[in-house]
């Protein structure tokens, strides 16, 4: 249900007076998410929905679509031609001084700057400041209610235990001498996660030795390698509730084929894993203090602990991503590495803490979720954070 009373509350705590919402071809997910229009509504022509901070919203659409906002509540106005879409523009922002759209300046993090260029120009020309709606969008887009913290929770046991059968799998085929490969491990995975009914938007990651060295590593069968004694393996993976409205969970773990680790496993884990803790302990005490906590710091805690190590260079990846209906969601990530993040960590949203060191030989992340609830407690979910790599065959 479309939360007006509540969008207008949030846009007065931040002190704006408005928020103009805008789409062209579903260019802007971000703001079709927020007036609720439905997937399958694809419009040919743009349209513009501005909520103030108090009074009735203002529509505007084109001749051809004239029902195109008709779901929403406010009043409506009609163009044909461009110079009617551009004064329809004045006429719906008139009087505001200060509004929000999905724009960050320079494009500092792209995950909310969905408008272009020329429409910021546009707006900017009736003497409007046009500040960032990225924690906006957060408070509608990335918090979850209790159901879904719930269906969080549900999915959390199966990608834990999913890493049990997984592993388990590979441990039995190699003690018979029977060739496993990733992409069967893979499709272990999945049947555990059809079993259980969760389910991912595409396969998980099974990379071992130097693919795990390979953030974004990609299995293909016919392309894949085998898994023998003496490897390394690391498994990503994610699913959700086969439900409405449900949420992922999204958790990373590595071992080992052997009987004993070797030493360069064991050191590199435990940098990564203290880097781990470090970002999960500065989301704790800030949320303790009554502290406001930006994206960005989250990730500076974790990633001092591997440049300090000396492998800055080896973690090329932001420490987390929001986690929603989606697996990367439309929350604050914690980055201060690809985009200075200066959206703020919110109550009741989620995000992962997944460092890691990426060697040519080999690579180690370890990945865990962490949900801050509405009374600023911090949960880490999926099961205790790993703590050392498994021998599989000890």
């Amino acid at each position: 249900m479309f939360d007006l009373a509540g969008i207008q509350v949030a846009i007065r705590e931040d002190g704006l007076d408005g928020w103009l919402l805008y789409d062209f071809r579903g260019l802007n997910v971000l703001a079709r998410r927020i007036v609720q229009m439905p997937e399958t509504h694809m419009l040919s022509r743009r349209w513009f929905y501005f909520i103030p901070a108090q009074g009735e919203p203002r529509k505007l659409a084109h001749r051809i679509e004239p029902a195109s906002l008709d779901h929403l509540p406010g009043s409506k106005r009609i163009y044909m031609r461009w110079q009617e879409l551009e004064a329809g523009v004045g006429a719906l922002i008139h009087g505001a001084k200060r509004l929000a759209m999905e724009y960050v300046p320079r494009n500092a993090n792209p995950y909310v700057s969905r408008v272009d260029a020329g429409t910021v120009e546009l707006v900017r020309s009736f003497g409007v400041e046009i500040v960032p709606s990225g924690d906006l969008i957060q408070r509608f887009e990335a918090v979850w209610d209790d159901e879904q913290w719930a269906m969080h929770l549900e999915a959390a046991v199966h990608t834990r235990s999913a890493f049990d059968v997984a592993f388990g799998y590979i441990t039995d085929r190699v003690r018979k001498k029977i060739a496993v490969r990733e992409t069967e491990v893979q499709q272990v995975i999945l049947a555990h996660f059809e079993k259980n009914n969760v389910a991912a938007d595409h396969a998980p990651i099974v990379a071992v030795g130097p693919h795990s060295g390979d953030p974004h590593y990609e299995p293909k069968v016919g392309a894949d390698s085998l898994i023998q004694e003496g490897d390394f393996v690391l498994i990503d993976l994610w699913a959700k509730c086969k439900k409405p409205r449900a949420v992922y969970s999204d958790l990373t773990r590595t071992a080992f084929v052997g009987k004993e680790v070797p030493e360069r496993y064991k050191e590199i884990f435990a940098i990564v894993a203290g880097g781990r803790d470090a970002g999960i302990a500065k989301v704790r005490t800030a949320f303790a203090a009554g502290q406001t906590l930006l994206g960005w710091e989250v990730d500076a805690a974790c990633r001092a602990v591997i440049d300090k190590a000396g492998y800055g260079e080896s973690f090329c990846h932001r420490t987390g991503h929001s986690i929603g209906q989606e697996v990367h969601g439309n929350g604050a990530n914690m980055d201060g590495l690809e985009t200075r993040e200066e959206r703020r960590v919110l109550r009741r949203t989620c995000f992962s803490i997944e460092p890691g060191i990426y060697l040519p030989e080999f690579g180690i992340r370890s990945e865990v979720d962490v949900f801050v609830d509405a009374q600023g407690q911090v949960h880490v979910t999926g099961g205790d954070p790993q703590t050392f790599v498994p021998a599989l065959l000890a």
